[in-house]
């Protein structure tokens, strides 16, 4: 029974994120805990310059619905969060996607860090660039 967190915005929420879920649960166990900490639409702006299709509470209400998470939380701030979550949380496993390896590699004096590989076929940024070409068809029409 281990305690795993991860982090992420989770808009535009696909398979994709599903099996990232999914695969962070296992590493878990069975009776183990999943947390997921959601990016704020703050956050968002601030450090990465986006604005998610989604608003901040819409995000976390899908996420909660997943079966795999036991417990989603804010993700407010970039650089000393991670570190405070994992303490805060009796955190043993950080997971994330593997574009980010290397990343977070500062956590491993607190607690495991595994980067999983991404789901092949599918990415927000896909899905996102999908909507942006639809909107820009549909407003030609018009």
């Amino acid at each position: 029974m281990k305690t795993v967190i991860t982090y992420g915005t989770f808009d535009l929420l696909h398979y994709g994120h599903i099996e990232l879920l999914r695969r962070a649960k296992e590493l878990a166990g069975k009776d183990g805990k999943l947390i997921v900490a959601v990016s704020t639409d703050e956050l968002n702006w601030k450090y990465k310059q986006k604005r998610s299709h989604q608003s901040y509470e819409d995000r976390k209400q899908n996420v909660e619905a997943i079966r795999y998470v036991d417990l989603v939380i804010p993700e407010a701030e970039w650089e000393t969060q991670k570190r405070k979550d994992v303490q805060k949380y009796n955190v043993d496993i950080f997971t994330i996607g593997d574009d980010w390896t290397g990343a977070f590699d500062f956590l491993k004096e607190y607690c495991e860090v595994i980067y999983l590989p991404r789901t092949k076929s599918i990415s927000s940024t896909l899905l996102r660039k999908a909507l942006s070409e639809l909107e820009q068809l549909e407003s030609s029409i018009d």
